[in-house]
């Protein structure tokens, strides 16, 4: 690399040295100036510097790949230890160092999947950098589970599944990176009936320019090909009698047009007449629209059953039921409703197996296969969870196990509302091939009087600035929330706006993931006015307690207050300031995103001070519990709207998100 990069620096001195125009001793009287003299010269400069340009590029490319192997070589070999672990103590030490290197692991991939230019291999990098987020979640709560119960098996089997598909998770990022397959295999890439018709008709279409460039034994295959697909729709018990008796109507007509238009090819060979052309674009036409229309029977069939599905499940009863028949013990329950999850689970799988027929990009396609796997894979996976809490049922961290998997399910069911919708725009013709980042800048109800503006796509750049703000907030309101778990008290002032500008920030967080209440930049920003509001409270209550203790840490609590107010007042400036414009717009939220992030610093600085001034001064009843022997708090994901029992996870370990801290993982959403 290092000689590459003297070459080219080389090359530029020299084509620099070749055209300076300040070194010319004689320029023309004509007005005309020489650049340069030396031609031969300068083009032999310039090969020399596109050749070693181009090495440097090379090298760049295959040293940026080696990073990439070597830290998922980094990866395995600490996930091997994870699984042979066998005391929390060392379970704690190497689960720390896992977490460590995922982040390296996951800024390496991240930069590389933005720099991918096929579309394909950047879905399919998505998909795997999505399960190894939730996997490692997941790997956590099951591992500590089978370290609790080391004779359940229950508890192994979920332990083990979840380490697989990490497994095979970071085999497919390697695929992609280094563009091969294991023992030289080639990938099979599955054919979508979207894409077989697509094809089928630039064939029939061609026959207007050359009438001899394929035989009509393939355009037959290649019929035969997608109806053979379409029995995944009429073989399908979840299809409707209404679907299916189109589908095999349409089917059966597009064979008949077939056999007309290569009747009329074949003639149209031999004698090209103006009737026989004319009746050969006939033949082409009917073909053509007949196969449009098959299309949009099987969309149609694809996408109703896929909102019915959706709109069926949006409940999640039988999760709700598994978790209540897992704390009560009851076997006998859960098994019957593990009967009823498999149900579902094939259901939505069979969904996902027509969308793709239906998704009509390759990027699509990816999308729904990665959602058939994961309700394949977390189905049986929550299964085993809940038959351990139920052999379990006072055990938390079985409870929480069982959570976790649950929260990824309910998750993949939300992807799953969204890719319908991305579906349905690509058939409308109402989408490119690239996902819009619809959150910036778009009005809201809190400034009706602003032109409507249309969604505007971020770069990559303002979407991983974005990202990784909400995920500095994400672990902040995790530990705004252990410290206020910390007070016996839960009813004192400090405490009660702690916790609700925790909230606020956490739904500041989810809608930099495109998620939760807050949907358009104005929401943001009123929230953000409300979050100052509440700070300025606490500020208040903070001198309420500065009157009640005399200590040698009140100064420091009044400089923090006077320090929360001056932030606070800061913050509503910024949200009240109007912005009109992408990049104003843009600037706006990192600003709103970036100043609570601040305050919520302060305020994990500040809760503790609390604490530590009552249980001196004894003030109220704002004192700690005591530490159980057994830490087993919960772990709060960032899928679903926080409820209070959920706890920042201890044993030693702080929650998923203290170790992942800049892992941005955004193409799901």
């Amino acid at each position: 690399m290092s000689v590459a990069c003297i070459e080219a620096r080389r090359a530029g001195e020299t084509i620099a040295q070749l055209t300076d125009v300040a070194s010319l001793d004689h320029p023309e009287s004509d007005s005309h100036i020489t650049i340069f003299t030396d031609k031969t010269g300068v083009v032999k400069a310039a090969r020399l510097l596109l050749s070693s340009v181009t090495k440097v590029l090379v090298l760049a490319d295959r040293i940026v790949i080696k990073q990439i192997i070597t830290s998922r070589n980094k990866v395995l070999a600490t996930m091997e230890q994870l699984e042979k672990v066998s005391s929390f103590q060392e379970f704690v030490q190497i689960f720390s160092q896992f977490g460590n290197e995922m982040v390296e692991f996951a800024h390496l991939t991240g930069d590389r999947q933005n720099d991918l230019k096929d579309e394909k291999k950047k879905a399919r990098m998505a998909a795997s950098r999505a399960v190894l987020e939730k996997c490692t979640m997941m790997l956590l709560t099951a591992s500590k589970t089978c370290l609790r119960h080391p004779d359940c098996e229950s508890a192994r089997i979920n332990k083990d599944g979840v380490f697989h598909r990490m497994r095979l998770a970071l085999e497919q990022v390697i695929e992609i990176v280094t563009d091969s397959r294991p023992n030289g295999e080639n990938e099979v890439a599955p054919i979508s009936i979207y894409s077989g018709i697509k094809e089928f008709k630039n064939k029939v279409e061609g026959l207007r320019e050359n009438l001899y460039f394929l035989s009509k034994e393939n355009l037959s295959t290649m019929l035969e090909v997608i109806l053979e697909h379409t029995e995944d729709f009429t073989d399908s018990a979840y299809t409707s009698h209404e679907h299916r008796e189109h589908i095999l109507e349409l089917s059966k007509q597009a064979k008949m047009e077939l056999e007309q238009l290569v009747s009329v090819w074949m003639q149209a060979q031999n004698q090209k007449t103006k009737d026989l052309m004319e009746d050969l674009e006939v033949a082409i036409l009917k073909t053509c629209q007949c196969m449009d229309e098959l299309k949009r029977e099987v969309h149609s069939a694809a996408t109703s059953l896929a909102a019915d599905l959706l709109k069926y499940h949006t409940d999640h009863m039988v999760l709700k039921a598994l978790k209540i028949t897992g704390v009560e013990g009851n076997l006998e329950a859960v098994a019957e409703y593990t009967c009823k999850l498999s149900e579902q689970k094939e259901q939505l799988v069979e969904m996902c197996r027509l969308l793709r027929h239906v998704s009509g990009t390759e990027p699509l396609e990816i999308t729904c296969i990665h959602a058939e796997d994961t309700f394949q894979v977390t189905g049986p996976q929550i299964i085993s969870a809940a038959e351990t809490l139920a052999l379990h049922p006072s055990s938390k961290i079985a409870k929480e196990n069982l959570e976790v998997f649950c929260e990824a399910w309910e998750s993949q069911l939300s992807d799953m509302s969204l890719l319908l919708r991305e579906i349905n725009d690509v058939f409308e013709g109402r989408r490119g091939e690239k996902r819009v980042y619809l959150s910036l800048p778009r009005p809201g109800k809190h400034n009706a009087n602003l032109k409507a503006l249309k969604p505007v796509k971020l770069d990559t750049e303002e979407q991983a600035k974005i990202a990784k703000l909400g995920l500095e907030l994400h672990l902040l309101t995790s530990d705004v929330d252990s410290e206020t778990e910390k007070w016996e008290d839960q009813d004192n002032e400090i405490v009660q706006h702690g916790q609700g500008m925790s909230s606020m920030a956490y739904s500041m967080y989810l809608f930099t993931r495109g998620e939760g209440l807050l949907k358009t930049t104005q929401d943001l920003f009123h929230q953000a006015e409300i979050f100052a509001t509440e700070g300025t409270k606490l500020a208040s209550a903070l001198h309420a307690l500065s009157d009640q203790v005399h200590d040698e840490d009140k100064p420091l609590l009044l400089l923090e207050a006077e320090k929360l107010i001056s932030m606070c007042k800061q913050l509503q400036i910024t949200a009240k300031a109007p912005a009109q414009g992408k990049s104003a717009t843009f600037t706006k939220v990192d600003a709103c995103i970036l100043k609570t992030r601040n305050v919520m610093t302060l305020l994990c600085q500040l809760l503790p001070l609390c604490c530590k001034l009552l249980r001196k001064n004894k003030v109220g009843n704002g004192c700690l519990k005591p530490a159980p022997p057994w830490k087993e708090d919960r772990i709060r994901t960032g899928t679903n709207v926080r409820t209070p029992e959920r706890r920042v996870d201890t044993f030693g370990i702080k929650s998923l998100e203290n170790h992942v801290t800049n892992m941005t993982f955004l193409e799901s959403k």
